[in-house]
């Protein structure tokens, strides 16, 4: 059998859930490019005033690493969505977010700054 008939077992990062309040759980990826690292660097140092800088570059975390929401047994597995949810997301659950990615990031990124 030739090499192109063979079919490859796609590489998938880890998944973490992380369970927050009304039964919420955050899935976030294990894996975060090197690029993204830089934009997320980037974005967080970047010119911008230092509160909106931080809630950028936690949205841009989210983003990247977000691969589902489940909130009141509804899940939420498209990007397009997720970052729709996050936006419309009461402090409650934005600091559920916040709390999930500072954890989820000093475990798995720790090279990372995190506001």
């Amino acid at each position: 059998m030739g090499r192109r008939n063979r079919q490859r077992e796609k590489l998938r990062a880890p998944v973490a859930d992380y369970h927050g309040p009304e039964n919420s759980v955050l899935s976030l990826r294990g894996s975060l490019p090197p690029a993204a690292r830089r934009e997320y660097t980037d974005t967080l140092r970047g010119g911008l005033d230092r509160d909106d800088a931080e809630q950028r570059a936690l949205e841009l975390l989210f983003e990247r690493l977000a691969v589902s929401w489940t909130i009141s047994e509804l899940p939420i597995s498209r990007q397009r969505e997720l970052l729709q949810r996050y936006r419309l997301a009461s402090s409650q659950e934005r600091d559920f977010v916040r709390e999930s990615l500072r954890t989820h990031a000093a475990e798995h990124f720790p090279e990372l700054e995190l506001p």
